[in-house]
C-alpha cells in the first residue's frame, strides 16, 4: 500500500492534486478542504489510501494522518464507500464528525452531500463510541441527547442495570434508523415500552 508521498504539487483542481514523485506525476484525489490547502510548486506530504478496483487503482490523499485514518474508518460503515467518505471530510473535520456521532447530531452529519438521514442514523449507529481516538487529546467533548438520558434512566428504575439499559437503548435506536425514525419525533413513554418490550425479551 502506498500510505505517504512526498513531492512538488504540479496541477491542483477541486477534487484531485497531481504531485510529481521521482519525475512521475501521481493524480491525487483530495476534497476541497485538503486542496485549498495546498500551494503551486511547493513540496508537500499527502498521506495516501490506495484503493484497488478491478479497473482502476485510485490514490486518496490528506493532509494528517488523522483524516486519513478516519477516512478508512467510515468505510467500514454499510453503504459509504471511498467517494462518500471524501465528501464527508470535506464537510466535518474529525474533531467535528466525532462531537456529531457522540451527541448524536443528526442534523450536522446530513449536511455531507450524499448523505441522508437514514445514512445519517447508520453512522452514527455504526460509529458510536470508535471515534474517541481521532481527537488531538483522546477525549470529546459531547453531550448525551435528552431523551436517551431520560430513556435511561426510566429503564434503570424499572430495574435495568446501566449496561442492559444501553444496550436496550442503542438497539431501539437500531429499529427506528432501519425505518428512518427520528427517535426525537416519538414521545418517551413510546419509546419506554419499545424498549422494554424489546429489551425484556432480550434479556429473558
Amino acid at each position: 500500500m502506498i500510505s505517504t508521498i512526498n513531492g512538488t504539487v504540479r496541477s491542483i483542481h477541486s477534487d484531485r492534486v497531481v504531485i510529481e514523485v521521482g519525475g512521475v506525476g501521481l493524480s491525487v484525489l483530495v476534497n476541497t478542504h485538503t486542496s485549498a490547502g495546498i500551494t503551486m510548486g511547493s513540496q508537500i506530504q499527502l498521506f495516501t489510501t490506495l484503493v484497488v478496483r478491478e479497473d482502476s487503482l485510485t490514490l486518496f490523499g490528506f493532509l494528517s494522518d488523522q483524516s486519513r485514518s478516519l477516512f478508512e474508518l467510515v468505510q467500514t460503515v454499510a453503504g459509504i464507500g471511498p467517494k462518500v467518505a471524501l465528501s464527508i471530510l470535506g464537510v466535518l473535520n474529525p474533531q467535528d464528525l466525532a462531537r456529531a456521532v457522540e451527541s448524536e447530531d443528526l442534523a450536522a452529519i446530513e449536511r455531507v452531500p450524499g448523505i441522508g438521514r437514514k445514512g445519517a442514523q447508520r453512522m452514527i449507529l455504526e460509529l458510536k463510541g470508535k471515534l474517541s481516538d481521532l481527537s488531538p487529546n483522546k477525549t470529546i467533548l459531547a453531550h448525551v441527547p435528552a431523551w436517551r438520558e431520560d430513556l435511561s434512566g426510566a429503564l434503570i428504575s424499572l430495574g435495568f442495570s446501566p449496561r442492559d439499559s444501553d444496550n436496550a437503548v442503542t438497539a431501539l435506536l437500531s429499529r427506528l434508523a432501519s425505518d428512518g425514525v427520528d427517535p426525537t419525533t416519538i414521545p418517551l413513554g413510546d419509546l419506554l415500552k419499545d424498549a422494554l418490550a424489546n429489551g425484556k425479551s432480550s434479556r429473558d
